[in-house]
């Protein structure tokens, strides 16, 4: 069982969902440099539960504690380590998921990995609340990249088929990215957005749950990161995404669009323009030979609707070997892409991060 991501910046994650604290360590994070730890609590507020009627009740205020690694207002260069205790658990509303596994969730999956001996309250260590340090830790890196002008923002696209614009594939500012990361539910369209959020709160009334798709852009990258193959850019990018719990799909640049289209259409044309290689399309969504391009990097997720919903459900019990109905209680998130958000943009800031490192610039 790997907890550990990164070549030259590791990030090791730890906890349960009702356990006693989850948090984080962050290897390879360079020495001298001075974190705005407010900007992190942002990064974090928006991600935690309880923030809007869009979410899970559950209230958990997310505030952590650096145990080591920053001394006088600086990284010490070795080892950042950090908790955050857990306060708002209602374990009792999990005790039926013992032997009664959750359509669509790990519940299953988790139990015969480990033998049974895997903590299942809320989900135990499959819980998107583990999403918390991996957005703290993301949060830091997206810092040391904005500093280089690296920007990363994200959006919604698509809600229960309610669809919004995407963006322009050529770029978006860091004043969009910004105001978007005000939003509970980032959108391009206000009207577009009060839709999407009429239909999470219609699917909260039934008890069930919708999903959608995410757009997230990375802007301001050199030309260069990334290898071929194995550890190509769009690897490194899939593979921590699909490492947030929910994901289901990802496409870069035009993604499956692009099996519809001739070369002609696909190919992104180059020029010179004031000493230096543009293009006027980015079809390919700014990787090509698994290596960055210069231009933006987009690309797309498919985020599946909450599993853990109202809805009596057709499951099995373990102990008993029967088929049984299950209806789940606690506390849970109609919709959860508006706090996905920002563990997509702060994830997606560590590989990048991590990617800068590993060549040097």
């Amino acid at each position: 069982m790997s907890n550990t991501f990164g070549q030259k910046l590791k990030v090791t994650i730890f906890g349960e969902s009702h356990g006693t604290a989850i948090g984080c360590i962050i290897d390879g994070l360079p020495a001298g440099i001075s974190i705005d730890w407010d900007a992190v609590r942002r990064d974090m507020a928006r991600r935690a539960p309880g923030s809007s009627a869009l979410a899970t009740p559950r209230r958990e205020k997310d505030a952590f504690e650096i145990l080591s690694g920053y001394f006088n207002d600086r990284t010490t260069g070795t080892p950042l380590a950090m908790e955050i205790r857990n306060g708002d658990q209602h374990s009792k509303d999990y005790g039926i998921l013992k032997d009664c596994m959750r359509p669509g969730h790990a519940d299953y999956t988790g139990h015969v990995k480990y033998g049974g001996y895997n903590d299942y309250r809320g989900g135990g260590h499959f819980s998107g609340r583990i999403t918390a340090p991996l957005t703290f830790a993301g949060s830091i890196a997206r810092q040391v990249l904005s500093a280089k002008g690296i920007h990363i923002g994200a959006h919604v696209t698509r809600i229960a088929g309610i669809e919004d614009r995407r963006f322009d594939p050529l770029g978006e500012s860091e004043a969009t990215f910004a105001s978007l990361r005000e939003e509970t539910l980032p959108v391009l369209t206000k009207d577009i957005g009060e839709k999407m959020e009429a239909a999470i709160l219609a699917a909260k009334a039934e008890g069930d749950s919708v999903g959608g798709i995410v757009e997230c852009m990375v802007t301001g990258l050199p030309v260069g990161l990334g290898d071929p193959f194995f550890d190509s850019l769009e690897s490194e990018l899939s593979h921590m995404m699909f490492s947030i719990p929910a994901v289901k799909g990802i496409e870069f640049g035009d993604g499956f669009g692009l099996a519809a289209m001739k070369g002609s259409a696909a190919n992104d044309g180059m020029h010179w323009a004031e000493g230096k290689v543009e293009t006027k399309t980015n079809h390919n969504g700014g990787i090509l030979g698994g290596i960055s391009g210069g231009n933006p990097v987009i690309f797309r997720l498919a985020i599946k609707p909450t599993a853990s919903i109202g809805k009596p459900q057709l499951t099995v019990n373990l102990a008993e070997r029967k088929d049984t109905l299950l209806t789940i209680g606690g506390r849970h998130d109609p919709c959860i892409i508006p706090r996905a958000i920002p563990v997509i943009e702060t994830a997606a800031a560590l590989v990048i991060l991590d990617e800068i490192l590993v060549t040097g610039d």
